[in-house]
């Protein structure tokens, strides 16, 4: 349950009465001579800034509108797990008092940050029970880089403990579910804010990318997501942090209904920190500049390893035509290793025999994991010396192919997982080995996105997975763009339209 006030509840029912803020479709009133207004709960969080800037609305009517449609929803999805009201309205107020000059490019636009950052003053548990009343004394980087763009901390979205889950559930808030189907799970480790995204009540977040944390949910909730080159985010201050053997394959990265705004959280996000050793000063390209005209583009729809449902394979096949019809070269292949690089991630995720989730628990005064950790701690054995030298070596080699299949190719465009979204409960069962759709970019670096290219004829989103070489996000955020004009996107739940 989200801990909560109600001294402003008249205030905010007369708000919605007056601005009908909580539906699909409904605007903000203007003043006549403006440009079209935003709508709080269907745009991006790039065109809610801009809105705030020519007064069309303001800071703490657009947060009340999204508190209002945080109430509404998230009670079915159980997505939002901490609410700072207080905090967030006295600083929209604060936000609509600022003057022009100097306010960043998200000013006053509230936004929802995963429970596994630190956010200063705001209960941060990592999903495990020992940190279930931490609150921190500063932000993680990267969240603290959006406050001084003038973002806006709302709320905390649920996560599996310690992240270390493909569904999102833990024993501190409880499973979150898929607003496209309730009975459904969300993805995970960044499910809870992909569920809060799609349904509206949040226009960007921030997630985590170990095997595909960030791409499952965006493809299982239909919104966007970007796991940015290896080096170019900061891990301080989240609950696995920039350090140990696992470090390298982990990233966090932007999480939006609109690509406009992965754009915009990677170039606010980005920078060195004396706190993650590992991060590379490597400048932004401007997706913008990115031409299809002659674009080198591999595609397939099964890497060998799963085959997945026909519907996404339609979905993958239709996507490379879209960006061969834009002038891109595009031939069926797929890189050598992938089945090699997902065997020996996993493996190297076990290698220490769960010595490192053990020192996270007792770090944070868990005595009882929840079952998805001690499942992995259970099937954990500790390597030898000689076996976990030749697994890096294994890893080296993967890396190494991949990169040469990058002197044919430009982009690559693919499956997210076998899977559309599965029932509660089926996750280990039936995600985990269409992870090797995503896994192997954990362990060669690259950046890969996910964007919704429709539905299927269940209603359940699909999305599709784009990948380029190191520091190349220019070109993966260009050709999402792309996909996102020519389909439409993110398309808002059924169930969750008023």
């Amino acid at each position: 349950m989200i801990p909560d006030d109600h001294a402003a509840a008249s205030t905010r029912r007369h708000f919605i009465a007056v601005t009908g803020a909580v539906a699909f479709g409904r605007r903000f009133p203007i003043p006549s001579g403006l440009a079209a207004p935003a709508n709080p709960i269907a745009d991006s969080a790039t065109r809610l800034a801009a809105a705030i800037r020519r007064r069309e609305i303001s800071a703490v009517g657009l947060l009340e509108a999204l508190l209002a449609r945080i109430d509404a929803v998230n009670p079915r999805l159980n997505a939002v797990v901490q609410l700072d009201r207080e905090g967030a309205r006295r600083s929209a107020q604060a936000a609509d008092r600022a003057p022009a000059a100097g306010r960043g490019p998200l000013h006053g636009v509230p936004i929802t940050i995963k429970d596994s950052f630190d956010t200063a003053g705001i209960i941060s548990t990592g999903g495990t029970w020992g940190r279930r009343q931490h609150v921190p004394a500063a932000d993680a980087t990267i969240v603290a880089r959006l406050r001084k763009a003038g973002a806006i901390i709302l709320g905390k979205t649920n996560t599996p403990e310690l992240t270390a889950g493909a569904e999102t559930d833990n024993a501190v808030y409880g499973r979150t579910s898929n607003p496209y189907d309730l009975s459904r799970t969300c993805g995970g480790s960044s499910g809870g804010s992909a569920a809060i995204l799609a349904a509206g009540g949040s226009p960007f977040d921030i997630g985590t990318d170990t095997s595909g944390s960030i791409r499952l949910p965006a493809h299982f909730c239909g919104i966007v997501g970007l796991k940015p080159t290896a080096g170019r985010l900061s891990r301080a201050g989240h609950i696995l942090g920039p350090e140990g053997s696992i470090q390298a394959i982990t990233q966090p990265g932007p999480m939006a209904r609109r690509v406009e705004d992965l754009a915009l959280g990677l170039r606010i996000m980005t920078g060195p920190d004396p706190r993650d050793p590992f991060l590379v000063p490597m400048p932004l390209r401007d997706p913008a500049a990115v031409s299809f005209r002659g674009l080198r583009v591999a595609t397939f729809a099964d890497n060998g390893v799963i085959t997945p449902v026909a519907e996404i394979q339609a979905a993958t096949r239709r996507a490379a035509d879209l960006l061969r019809s834009a002038g891109a070269q595009v031939v069926e292949a797929r890189p050598e290793g992938l089945d090699v690089a997902y065997e020996s991630a996993f493996a190297l995720m076990a290698a220490d025999g769960g010595a490192t989730l053990l020192r996270v628990l007792d770090q944070a005064g868990t005595d009882t994991a929840h079952s998805e950790v001690r499942t992995r701690l259970a099937g954990a054995t500790a390597m030898t010396s000689s076996d976990f030298t030749a697994l890096l070596e294994r890893l080296d080699r993967a890396r190494a192919s991949m990169l040469a299949f990058l002197e044919r190719f430009d982009l690559i465009v693919s499956p997210v997982n076998a899977e559309l979204a599965v029932l509660h409960g089926t996750a280990t069962a039936r995600v985990y080995p269409g992870l090797s759709y995503t896994v192997p970019y954990n362990v060669a670096g690259w950046p890969a996105g996910v964007v919704p290219v429709g539905a299927s004829t269940s209603g359940l989103p699909v999305g599709v997975q784009v990948i380029a070489g190191p520091w190349r996000e220019d070109r993966v955020l260009a050709a999402l763009a792309h996909l996102e004009r020519e389909l439409g996107g993110w398309q808002p739940p059924a169930g969750f339209r008023s």
